[in-house]
């Protein structure tokens, strides 16, 4: 079965959405200025990235949705997309063959079971389904899927039977992934049942990486999973701030930016 592709959204489309974010809204006249292409192509683009669920169409432009918003699944998945492809083969790198590992619910840790896949003997336990079905077409890896409720919106699995499952465990590495970062460190998400696992998984493993592209730095949300104090590897794709440096630093955290040469070409 060949894996699941989402087209990516285009160089220009990514400026748009950048500027976007920057900003907190675009203008159609504006940009076609600036691209020296015409009204009609930005509306078609913002058009595009709106249905994407990645911007918010108003009159005369667009404008990045509120930060608390959890973005659909997919549109996630094309969200800063090359950037969790490098956290994932990062993150990947750093556990050895017949290692024992938690993966959570996330679009980067999914990037990781990607990258895993030509590990040898590797066990992974998982409340995702998108994760087990990622891992399942590597024939020397063990799957273990949480059981419990099953959350339509992104494979996620949550509930009590799921933490039951995890507290059955103790292994080598957890993986997890957050929907934002704090300045103060705090890791935060937007389910708390979802958090509850992410917190059930960190206390079952030796050593837990957090994976996390720079984006969750812009980003809130209501739910605290923990700190950054908490984690002993922090993989993401850009230096974050002095703040986020000196937590690190502070905590004995070890701080990798992911490397481009380790994308995955195939």
């Amino acid at each position: 079965m060949k894996e699941t592709e989402i087209s990516a959204i285009s160089p220009r489309q990514t400026d748009i959405l950048g500027r976007a974010r920057a900003h907190g809204r675009v203008d159609v006249e504006d940009l076609a200025g600036q691209f020296a292409v015409t009204p009609q192509t930005i509306r078609k683009d913002i058009n595009e990235l709106s249905d994407r669920g990645l911007l918010q169409r108003v009159h005369g432009g667009a404008v990045y949705p509120s930060n608390v918003t959890n973005f659909a699944y997919d549109s996630r998945r094309i969200l800063a997309a090359e950037a969790k492809q490098r956290i994932g083969a990062a993150a990947a790198a750093l556990i050895p063959d017949k290692s024992s590992i938690m993966l959570n619910i996330g679009t980067t840790t999914e990037q990781v079971a990607f990258a895993l896949r030509q590990h040898d003997g590797i066990m992974a336990i998982t409340n995702n389904l998108n994760v087990a079905n990622i891992l399942r077409e590597a024939p020397s890896a063990e799957v273990i899927i949480a059981g419990g409720l099953v959350r339509h919106a992104d494979g996620g699995i949550v509930g009590e039977a799921t933490i039951d499952l995890i507290n059955q465990f103790r292994v080598d590495f957890a993986v997890i992934g957050a929907s934002a970062i704090d300045e103060d460190g705090s890791l935060l998400d937007f389910d708390y049942r979802e958090v509850r696992v992410a917190q059930a998984i960190i206390r079952h493993a030796r050593r837990t990486i957090l994976v996390a592209d720079s984006m969750k730095f812009q980003r809130t949300a209501p739910v605290r999973i923990g700190h950054l104090s908490e984690i002993d590897v922090f993989v993401t794709d850009k230096p974050p701030s002095a703040g986020i440096s000196e937590i690190c630093a502070a905590n004995e955290v070890q701080l990798q930016i992911a490397d481009s040469t380790l994308v995955r070409t195939g």
